[in-house]
């Protein structure tokens, strides 16, 4: 099934909450990782509960790439959501480069830190730079939602809360 301008297929919804709930697991809890690996640098153990939150953020990470891929196959199989043409020009831009900007650091993101772990240590500088970029696109993002759904009261909210019917 096609996304339309009435809204996202289940698959699209289910994927994209997942990911913005383990990208928020990694900005609250992404600093562990930073104490793990100083930790076996230094040659020193940490706290169980230390090591397991450093642990996940290297899964989560993954996982995350994952997803993004699987998020990048269902929009190639069934085409990008199509946007309701009455919109203003540059409010289409901004979504677009919005969304674009997102799938660049959900995959550049993991990928450096990967790089950061295993190859190039200097990686991890731009992996930690990241974080404040995603928070901000973060709050760009929530906030057009909710100017749409507030201001605008389009619809727009809600093609993203549930899946379309055609």
């Amino acid at each position: 099934m096609n996304p339309t301008a009435s809204g996202y297929i289940g698959l699209q919804i289910a994927l994209h909450w997942t990911t913005a709930m383990l990208v928020l697991f990694q900005l609250i809890f992404g600093d562990s990782m930073t104490n793990y690996v100083d930790a076996a640098a230094q040659g020193r153990q940490l706290p169980q509960f230390e090591h397991t939150i450093g642990s996940a953020h290297y899964w989560v990470g993954l996982t995350i790439l994952f997803l993004v891929i699987v998020r990048l196959t269902v929009r190639l199989v069934n085409g990008p959501h199509r946007l309701d043409g009455s919109r203003p020009g540059l409010m289409v831009y901004a979504a677009r480069a919005l969304h674009v900007l997102f799938y660049v650091l959900l995959v550049g993101v993991p990928v450096s830190g990967l790089l950061a772990f295993y190859v190039w240590d200097w990686m991890g500088d731009i992996h930690a730079w990241a974080k404040p970029v995603l928070i901000v696109l973060i709050c760009v993002h929530g906030g057009a939602a909710f100017f749409h759904h507030f201001v605008l009261k389009d619809g727009v909210l809600g093609r993203i809360l549930v899946p379309a019917r055609d």
